[in-house]
């Protein structure tokens, strides 16, 4: 380097180069405007003489014609390229064997935290790096209407309880006495059927008996008033007969009647059931505006920190709208572009890691969970020593733990994924 800058001189024809990286960028600027800059001007020649002299003359090699001030300018360009060259060479940066190196930005996935109803925000009880626990209540809306429906879903449970419970009581007071008027149905029946057989008999020796006093009393044989009450018993036991017939189809019908307990008492479990699903309903209504009363308590869904606050208590928010921004520190992943003739030595799983020049020589593990399945062009933020126009693969590189949590998102940071396990670890050399 000192003999090029020797060479180029100090004047106003001279090249200069100020420092690597422009070097490097000037590297392949067109050779006709580095040709342009070493020729002097001929119109003002005579005006600036000093400051005009030809670069090779000032070398101690005196140009007398214009075909030798050309060659001295060929001499010149031939000198700047190889001393670029030079340069370049001992100042490119390549990863050692084994290693690739890449560098980006860390990142993580965000967590935005939202209300699933709407309302008026009560409480927020987070702000701006606050670290906050998975299920701690981070903000609350205003909840007075949908507790009096909780009430009111809570006292219709209450009312379908009680009439559930009084069915199930009477369902198996019920189960017991049906057995037992069927049974006293059927005694009943028996016994009503004995008497009309009775009254029947009855009946009948009453009438025969009535019969014969007629006969002898027109024989003469048997006084009147004896024939007349002979007929009169006669007319009682029909009547009893009749009245005993009236019973036993009484009883016959209270004992069909009783029959039909087993089908009333599956009515009544059917009604049970009825009931039964009326309660549960209640219950789902009063889970319903339990949920809808918890909603309002937005909590954390995870360990992290709070990074934005996008409301402030007081205001009334939407439905999803979101109220807080959350990063978990304990998974970041740094972000790196990969050429594409690299790429095709990572693979995911490999060891990593990650430095970060706000943590100097401590680095971070990590490992490539991430490769991107198609090729795009470099982009402007992410500094290569290739080329931009060349494709690269982004690779996400998560870290292994983030300890006190150092790293945060936005950090910029460089990476050296080791593709051969036996390659030595190093630091990226850029």
């Amino acid at each position: 380097m000192s003999k090029l800058h020797a060479l180029a001189g100090s004047g106003p024809d001279s090249v200069r180069v100020s420092s690597p990286s422009q070097a490097d960028s000037n590297f392949s600027a067109p050779v006709t405007a580095t040709a342009a800059a070493l020729v002097p001007d001929e119109r003002r020649a005579d005006a600036e003489p000093q400051s005009r002299t030809p670069l090779l003359h000032r070398l101690g090699s005196p140009l007398q014609t214009p075909g030798a001030r050309r060659a001295s300018v060929a001499i010149a360009l031939l000198l700047l390229v190889a001393g670029a060259g030079t340069w370049y060479g001992l100042n490119a940066t390549a990863a050692p064997e084994g290693l690739i190196q890449a560098n980006g930005r860390i990142e993580s996935d965000v967590v935005n935290v939202s209300s699933k109803l709407a309302g008026r925000i009560v409480s927020l009880g987070a702000r701006e790096g606050d670290v906050v626990k998975a299920g701690a209540t981070i903000a609350r809306l205003d909840d007075r209407t949908l507790d009096a429906q909780l009430q009111e879903a809570v006292s219709a449970l209450a009312t379908a309880t009680a009439r559930l419970d009084s069915a199930r009581v009477s369902l198996a007071v019920m189960r017991k006495e049906v057995p037992v008027e069927i049974s006293m149905a059927a005694a009943n029946v028996n016994a009503a059927r004995a008497a009309a057989s009775r009254a029947q008999a009855s009946e009948s020796q009453y009438q025969r008996d009535a019969e014969r006093a007629q006969r002898l009393f027109n024989d003469g044989s048997l006084p009147q008033q004896s024939a007349e009450q002979a007929d009169l018993n006669w007319r009682n036991s029909r009547d009893q007969r009749l009245a005993a017939q009236a019973d036993l189809a009484r009883l016959e019908e209270a004992g069909k009647n009783a029959q039909l307990g087993p089908d009333r008492i599956r009515a009544r479990e059917a009604e049970l059931l009825s009931m039964d699903a009326a309660r549960r309903e209640a219950e789902a209504r009063v889970s319903q505006a339990q949920s809808a009363v918890d909603d309002l308590q937005v909590v954390s869904p995870i360990d992290a920190v709070v990074t934005s606050r996008f409301v402030n208590a007081g205001e009334v928010v939407n439905a999803g709208m979101p109220l807080l921004e959350l990063v978990d520190l304990d998974r970041l992943y740094l972000k790196v572009y990969v050429p594409e003739k690299e790429i095709g030595k990572v693979r995911r799983g490999l060891p990593a890691r990650i430095y970060s020049d706000a943590f100097p020589g401590e680095p971070f593990d990590a490992t490539v969970r991430y490769i991107g399945s198609r090729a795009e062009f470099t982009p402007k933020e992410v500094q290569t020593p290739d080329e931009r126009t060349k494709l690269v693969y982004e690779v996400r590189l998560y870290l292994t733990r983030n300890p006190d949590h150092k790293l945060t998102p936005g950090l910029p940071a460089d990476a050296v994924i080791r593709w051969k396990e036996d390659a030595a670890w190093q630091p990226p050399r850029w």
